[in-house]
Order: C-alpha cells, then sequence, then structure tokens
C-alpha cells in the first residue's frame, strides 16, 4: 500500500514542478524516489519516512543555490540604470560655471556636467558617467 502512497507523492510532485517550473517540489520527488525504494525492498514506514525527510532536505540544501544561480532570471542593466559606468566623448566643451557641455555615449548626445565644478573639459575627451542626475549625467576625466 506505501508504495502507491510513495509514487503518488512522486507524480504529483513532479506534476507540480513541470507546472510551475519554480523549484519548489522537485526536492520531494527525490524524497519519493528514495521513499518508494525503502518500501519495495521492505523497509519498516519509519525508515521509509526519515528516507524522505532526509532526501529531500539535503537535495534542496545541495541544489537550491546552484539551481538559482544558474537558472535564475538574468537581471541586466537597460535604459538609464545602464548609463553610470559607461565612458563617453565630450562634443561640446563641459563648461561649470556656464552650465553647458554635452557628452556621446552610446550614440546618444546628454547634458553633461563635471563631479569637479572648477575643472573644464575639452571637446574630444573621454570621460566617465558617475551617475545621472535629472537629465543632465555627472561626468569626469577618463
Amino acid at each position: 500500500m506505501m508504495e502507491y502512497i510513495w509514487l503518488a507523492i512522486l507524480i504529483l510532485s513532479v506534476a507540480i514542478e513541470a507546472i510551475t517550473m519554480g523549484l519548489t517540489s522537485i526536492w520531494f520527488a527525490f524524497g519519493a524516489l528514495i521513499a518508494l525504494f525503502a518500501t519495495l525492498f521492505g523497509g519498516p514506514l519509519w525508515l521509509q519516512i526519515v528516507l524522505f525527510i532526509v532526501v529531500s532536505v539535503v537535495t534542496m540544501i545541495l541544489t537550491r543555490p546552484l539551481a538559482i544561480r544558474y537558472l535564475g532570471p538574468v537581471l541586466k542593466k537597460t535604459n538609464i540604470d545602464a548609463i553610470p559606468g559607461k565612458t563617453g566623448i565630450v562634443v561640446e566643451t563641459i563648461v561649470p560655471v556656464e552650465g553647458r557641455g554635452q557628452v556621446k555615449i552610446d550614440g546618444q548626445i546628454w547634458s553633461a556636467k563635471l563631479e569637479d565644478e572648477t575643472a573644464q573639459l575639452e571637446k574630444g575627451m573621454t570621460v566617465i558617467v558617475d551617475r545621472i542626475e535629472g537629465v543632465k549625467v555627472v561626468v569626469h576625466a577618463a
């Protein structure tokens, strides 16, 4: 009788995992499989339950971090979040006291200001973007 229960838990766990694809129940499938083998070899009920719990917990502890790292979502910075840290070219001299200056980053022209308000960067110089403030990039010389 117990072999049918372990088989049902195994099938149900695999079915839930196939539907959700969220690494939520596959651990129980491994535990149920080992408990099923214990049943088929005549293991007592207490041993089946202990094996189910131990194998389920151990597989979860050992494999979940790896599965999340390699199968989890890959977050890629896009739009404005991708700009800080990039390099650009000054296309209009950056003069802090006049509040003007532009840089070209990935083919786009941005209004720019300097981190060091006493400096000035000439056209053609390479800059690195520190951050974005409003509609301007804050840069420093590369």
